[in-house]
């Protein structure tokens, strides 16, 4: 039978990858990683000998010094979007297919959104603080989302889904993407300026690349609305922090919905989320079962695939699977 590592830490593989495992064992022999902690470079190499198919978590990496000792490799298939941990023009070179869950993540997110959107607007956090500490909270008029402007920087798949929610809700919305021509009415699509001018709220579920990196930065918060509130379930370094601080602090922007930060984890940074116009979560957005389930079922798909030597969804370097080709 053909072997699968999967490299997840041993108190990671309930609640992240569940029942999915037995899917995966129904295609092979499965090699798991013994250890409650992140494998080293010495022990991925000795785990995935024989291994055609490497199941791979967050935090593991596969760099090219580490890619380099896995000639039995066919495929490295991370289990979620986020590959940052894989060097992919190193398994390119090496002929190996890197693939990535798909966004199964994407409904329990935009719940996550809503939820920080309406607790921005109506003061529910400070209301929950001041009955837990025995007083009565004050009562504040707040804001309705029906009739506000939202504008979504980014129409991927998580902004498209976004977008159809928001003007379900009645609200105007706005988006700018410079790499998408139209977008699906009656959403409306704007230019960076007037996205930023125009929003009450602000959210960003851009990918993060060289070219969005910390492009949430001073001058974008300037160009917002001083009533306005930004949220960010993408990537922490898509956002200068520090400038975001500042305008949190000084009043430039009214508040933030956070669920991610620069830190290596993703969560906001305490210094953030203390502030009282801030409303952090610790990256949980796409923390349920459904969707974590999602996401470990397109890995065992994938294998799935690939041992049948066909090329699976969501492959990221199609074009340099020279190592798939060869079973197909």
């Amino acid at each position: 039978m053909p072997r699968i590592l999967l490299t997840y830490p041993t108190d990671e593989i309930g609640p992240r990858y569940g029942a999915a495992l037995d899917g995966l064992r129904r295609l092979g022999t499965v090699v798991l990683n013994e250890a409650a902690r992140t494998m080293t470079a010495d022990e991925i190499a000795a785990a995935a000998a024989g291994c055609a198919a490497i199941v791979a978590d967050r935090n593991t990496p596969f760099d090219a010094a580490t890619i380099a000792r896995l000639p039995d490799c066919v495929a490295l298939v991370r289990g979620a979007m986020d590959v940052r941990n894989i060097d992919i023009p190193a398994a390119s070179a090496a002929g190996i297919l890197v693939t990535r869950a798909g966004p199964g993540f994407r409904d329990a997110v935009i719940e996550l959104l809503l939820g920080q959107m309406v607790d921005l607007g109506r003061g529910l956090s400070e209301s929950v603080i001041a009955y837990r500490a025995g007083r009565m909270p004050a009562r504040p008029s707040g804001i309705q989302l029906a009739g506000r402007t939202a504008s979504i920087i980014g129409y991927g798949t998580l902004g498209r889904r976004l977008a159809e929610v928001l003007a379900f809700l009645g609200m105007r919305v706005l988006v700018h993407d410079p790499y998408v021509a139209a977008v699906a009415s009656p959403c409306v699509a704007v230019s960076r300026d007037q996205a930023l001018a125009e929003g009450d709220f602000v959210i960003c579920v851009a990918l993060h690349t060289a070219e969005t990196d910390q492009s949430m930065n001073r001058d974008a918060f300037r160009r917002m609305k001083r009533t306005a509130f930004f949220l960010n379930p993408s990537r922490g370094r898509v956002v200068d922090e520090d400038a975001l601080a500042e305008a949190l602090r000084d009043g430039t922007i009214a508040g933030a919905g956070l669920d991610v930060g620069s830190d290596p984890d993703d969560v906001p940074p305490v210094a953030l989320g203390r502030l009282p116009n801030v409303v952090a979560a610790p990256h949980l957005g796409g923390m349920v079962p459904e969707s974590m389930a999602s996401q470990a079922q397109d890995t065992v798909d994938q294998v799935a695939e690939i041992l049948a030597g066909r090329m699976p969804k969501y492959a990221l370097n199609p074009e340099a699977a020279r190592r798939l080709r060869a079973i197909a």
